[in-house]
C-alpha cells in the first residue's frame, strides 16, 4: 500500500548540498564522504509520515510511495532549512568566547548556536542561521519498511530522538518503557523525554498512561579469591 500521512516507516537517506554529503543514515557512505561520526548510530530511522521528523520537502516526497521504493528529490530552502535571514547575523564581542574565535568556528552565545563568518577588531560577526539556510538540498532515499505494531512504532520514536534501543510493553491503554539503568545521566534522553511522551499521546489516542520504569539489579556477589597453597 502507498505510504499515507500518519504511517510509521523506516527510512534510509543521504542528503547533499552542492554535491557534498552533509547527512546520511549509511555508515559506509559517511566514511567515504569524510563525515563519519564514531559516536553516531547509523542505519534506517523510524519516522511518522507527515509529522516533520525530516525536512518538509523529504517528508512530502515519501507520501504515496511504496515500501521498498527508492527515489530522489530536490528540496528548495523554503522546504529544507529555511531562507537565509540577514537579521540573524550579529556582531559579538570576542570576550564572550572561551577561546579565540576563527572563521568557520561553531560558537554558542546566550544559548544560541552560530558560526563565525567574519572578524573585525575585537568583535566577531556570528551567523545564527542554520548552516544550510538558503541552500537547495538533494536527497536520495529508500523506504525500507512500514511499521505495524504500536511497540515497534514507539521503539522507533525513542530511537529517533535518543539513538537508544529500549523495550516497550503494551498492556491495554498503558505503555511501559523499560529504561536502562542510570538513564538520567543521558543528556539526549533528558532533553527529548518530554517530546517522546507528548508524541506518544498525540499519535496513539488509545494510550491513557505512560510508565517510565527504571530497574536496578543487585550486582552479583564475587567469591573471595582462593588463598595460594603454602
Amino acid at each position: 500500500m502507498p505510504v499515507a500521512e500518519g504511517d510509521f516507516l523506516r527510512l534510509s537517506y543521504t542528503g547533499r548540498v552542492d554535491d557534498r554529503i552533509f547527512d546520511t543514515t549509511d555508515e559506509e557512505t559517511a566514511k567515504e564522504a569524510g563525515t563519519h561520526n564514531p559516536s553516531a548510530v547509523y542505519g534506517p530511522i523510524m519516522i511518522r509520515a507527515g509529522s516533520r521528523h525530516v525536512v518538509l520537502g523529504l517528508d512530502d516526497a515519501i507520501i504515496g510511495r511504496e515500501a521498498g521504493e527508492s527515489g530522489s528529490v530536490e528540496v528548495p530552502p523554503e522546504q529544507a532549512f529555511g531562507p537565509h535571514d540577514e537579521t540573524r547575523m550579529e556582531s559579538v564581542s570576542v570576550a564572550k568566547f572561551k577561546e579565540k574565535p576563527h572563521l568557520g568556528m561553531q560558537v554558542e552565545v546566550d544559548d544560541r548556536e552560530g558560526t563565525v563568518v567574519n572578524l573585525i577588531g575585537r568583535r566577531a560577526i556570528v551567523d545564527f542561521n542554520h548552516p544550510l539556510a538558503g541552500k537547495t538540498i538533494q536527497y536520495t532515499y529508500t523506504i525500507e519498511s512500514v511499521a505495524e505494531s504500536m511497540e515497534e512504532k514507539i521503539r522507533g520514536l525513542i530511537h529517533l530522538y535518543t539513538q537508544r534501543e529500549m523495550e516497550v510493553r503494551e498492556d491495554g491503554a498503558t505503555i511501559t518503557i523499560l529504561l536502562p539503568a542510570a538513564i538520567n545521566y543521558d543528556r539526549r534522553w533528558m532533553l527529548w523525554r518530554s517530546r517522546i511522551v507528548q508524541e506518544i499521546f498525540e499519535y496513539f489516542s488509545d494510550v491513557q498512561d505512560i510508565v517510565l520504569q527504571e530497574t536496578f539489579h543487585r550486582p552479583e556477589k564475587k567469591e573471595p579469591a582462593a588463598s595460594p597453597a603454602p
